[in-house]
């Protein structure tokens, strides 16, 4: 009997290669609709249209146009099954052996700006789902394929086994189709849920796969790195210029780097240099090479090895300035050919392009025993308009510009989390303590001498003047922290006796 396929694609690639291979090496007869069939005989394959094969046309505009018993029963019949096999006989239905089916771009739809409601629900595929879940059902006897990069493998699979296929091999390309069915409706059920409605009752976290890593944070664990969605965005769209393949630890400090560096407007030359998601120096200046050597200069011991990120293009002179340190990464929202010429030099770098910094992921997941904890990012917008400045003195327009520096550095460290800055710079980070006066303590002995005349911001409130009164010891002139605290009273007289200017942002950046 004749082997016969269904071809039905909305991605074209690779699909006269696959047409050919099945005719002419293995005898198969083609069955096709709409565009695929087109391309198909326009390249001299001989095929056959599914409306002449079951005898309906293509309706609704197209919406229906493989639903049809003559198509799913020669799927989904069991080739053991003899009551299956007469019911087709009876009925004058061949067997189908292979489906190979792509679906409509949903998500590059939606993915459109200017796309419409109603475009995106045009793009909402019904037959090809079908098909891919009758032909992975029955994959005891049928071999499905629901994207290009399948019809290599399948193709010399055949040409291994005689032109027949393995259970092994049908059950694999099943799990797929199933799994590529799932994440698309998944992708349909998000852009159809409301805002309002952000906590679904049925939460479906899914991806496809970007690459394999060669290990997680250590080389005992396993890890993969995987996409969300059909468009490519963050990190899997950034742009690898040179260097090694990224690994785990490198993808975990980059979106921390990220995270920092979008805080800073672009017109402000930005670098933070990160080190195991942590900050160990963020400086802004003029120009970007200025900022470069100060943030450098902030911990030049902890930036050994870590990743810059830059909120501006990469330049000729902060790219040579970066090649006397060994880095893990360099990320920027671009990169000059000058920048890119001198960094070859330094070939294991892994300098990355990141146009849009800014993007951040749409939630945050994280695992727990026996389920998961899901929230938004914390993406709230600095407003130094709103703060309230609580003590008798206000900040001089200096400090207030390193107030402000230093509580959007701060929002990326881990908590318990306090930041010292002055004239730009971070001086002193303290980040991960179990109490916040002991991240005081931190910060306050990294900068040293530098802590005098220098401001300093907590991303949570002070439980006791304890915090308050270290800073002044150390001659901090201004702070900045949410407030909230049932002693904040203590905290705001411990400034006042001490001169010092103390703001409320009413906002608390907690990161653990």
């Amino acid at each position: 009997m004749t082997p016969k396929a269904l071809l039905s694609v909305s991605d074209k690639t690779g699909l006269l290669a696959l047409a050919q291979a099945l005719v002419q090496e293995f005898g198969y007869e083609l069955l096709s609709s709409g565009g695929t069939a087109k391309i198909l005989k326009a390249a001299g394959l001989p095929v056959i249209q599914v409306s002449d094969y079951t005898g309906s046309p293509e309706i609704l505009g197209g919406r229906v146009k493989t639903l049809h018993p003559k198509i799913h029963g020669g799927i989904l019949a069991r080739r053991d099954v003899p009551q299956d096999l007469a019911d087709l006989a009876h009925l004058g239905i061949d067997l189908i052996d292979l489906v190979v089916v792509n679906l409509y771009p949903f998500g590059a739809t939606i993915h459109k700006v200017t796309t419409t409601h109603e475009q995106a629900i045009e793009q909402i595929d019904i037959g090809g789902p079908a098909l891919l879940r009758a032909a992975a059902k029955n994959h005891a006897f049928v071999t499905v394929l629901c994207t290009s990069n399948q019809y290599p493998d399948y193709v010399a699979h055949l040409r291994a086994h005689q032109g027949q296929t393995s259970r092994e091999f049908r059950q694999a390309c099943a799990a797929q189709a199933f799994s590529h069915t799932s994440q698309y409706d998944q992708m349909i059920a998000t852009y159809l849920t409301p805002e309002a409605s952000r906590w679904p009752v049925h939460w479906a976290w899914q991806g496809t796969l970007q690459q394999p890593l060669r290990y997680g944070e250590n080389p005992h664990q396993q890890a993969a790195w995987y996409r969300t969605g059909d468009v490519p965005t963050g990190w899997c769209a950034a742009e690898l210029l040179q260097g090694k393949e990224l690994s785990f630890n490198n993808l975990v400090d980059l979106e921390a780097a990220r995270r920092l560096v979008c805080e800073f407007p672009v017109t402000q030359p930005t670098v933070a240099i990160i080190k195991h998601t942590n900050p160990c120096g963020v400086a802004c200046a003029d120009d970007l090479l200025t900022a470069y050597q100060r943030a450098l200069q902030a911990d030049p011991v902890s930036a050994f090895g870590g990743i810059v990120a830059v909120n501006q293009p990469l330049d000729g002179a902060t790219a040579e300035a970066m090649t006397a340190l060994f880095l893990e990464c360099i990320v920027a929202p671009g990169c000059s050919q000058e920048a890119q010429d001198i960094l070859q030099r330094k070939s294991k770098v892994r300098v990355l392009v990141f146009p849009k910094l800014g993007v951040a992921p749409g939630a945050e997941v994280r695992l727990i025993s026996g389920g998961f904890l899901v929230q938004t990012p914390d993406v709230a917008t600095v407003q130094p308009e709103t703060w309230q400045v609580v003590t008798a003195r206000t900040p001089t327009p200096t400090e207030q510009a390193d107030l402000l520096l230093a509580w959007r550095v701060v929002k990326a460290v881990k908590s318990n989390a306090i930041v010292v800055a002055k004239a730009g710079v971070t001086l002193g980070i303290g980040g991960g303590q179990t109490n916040r006066v002991g991240a005081v303590g931190l910060a306050l002995a990294q900068a040293g001498a530098g802590a005098q005349g220098a401001v300093l911001a907590s991303d949570g409130f002070f439980p006791f003047a304890d915090s308050v009164l270290a800073a002044a010891a150390a001659g901090i002139g201004a702070i900045v922290q949410p407030g909230g605290s049932l002693r904040d009273g203590e905290s705001i007289q411990a400034a006042n006796e001490r001169g010092m200017a103390m703001l409320f942002t009413h906002q608390r950046h907690f990161y653990h």
